[in-house]
């Protein structure tokens, strides 16, 4: 799986500044054979039994949540930038490794308990991703898993995380 995502990853220098070096995955997304395999083995993974919904960041966290949930039949929540969302939302800020923004998902995303596998297209520092996780938390649901195509181990991000699982399919 590391190999298939590798090989579909577009280095862009410079974006969205000066010396930052994005990790372009919308080559795997539009390779349909590759982004099938993807999608099945994040499902093997964590066991299509294992979650209730698949919760996905914004933005490109939406499209491997859409088709996990897909996949195994189940519903979709997105985490979205603040000022997205139409109803009653929780709020978390956190720092980007060039910045600080906010998520939100609304307050009544989740039933009591209901098992959440968060997604994501790259884990960076882990603000994002925890302020997620924190998210799902408060409003109710439970973190079944979290899982992201493309792991950035020099930013830190999975011990920013500890002692929650990280599953990376690529981690560079």
């Amino acid at each position: 799986m590391a190999r298939l995502v590798a090989s579909r990853v577009l280095d862009v220098p410079d974006f969205p500044k000066p010396d930052v070096l994005f990790k372009d995955l919308m080559p795997l997304f539009a390779d349909g054979v590759a982004f099938r395999a993807v999608v099945d083995g994040i499902v093997e993974h964590h066991g299509r039994d294992s979650f209730d919904v698949v919760v996905g960041i914004e933005a490109r966290g939406f499209v491997v949540a859409a088709a996990i949930a897909y996949a195994t039949g189940k519903g979709v929540v997105p985490v979205r930038k603040a000022g997205k969302l139409p109803r009653a939302a929780y709020a978390e800020s956190y720092a980007l490794e060039y910045g600080e923004a906010t998520l939100e998902v609304h307050q009544d995303a989740f039933t009591a308990g209901q098992r959440a596998l968060v997604v994501d297209d790259v884990l960076a520092t882990g603000g994002t991703a925890r302020a997620t996780l924190d998210l799902v938390e408060r409003a109710g649901g439970t973190v079944a898993g979290f899982t992201v195509l493309l792991e950035l181990s020099f930013l830190g991000g999975r011990e920013r995380l500890s002692p929650r699982g990280v599953h990376a399919l690529l981690t560079v």
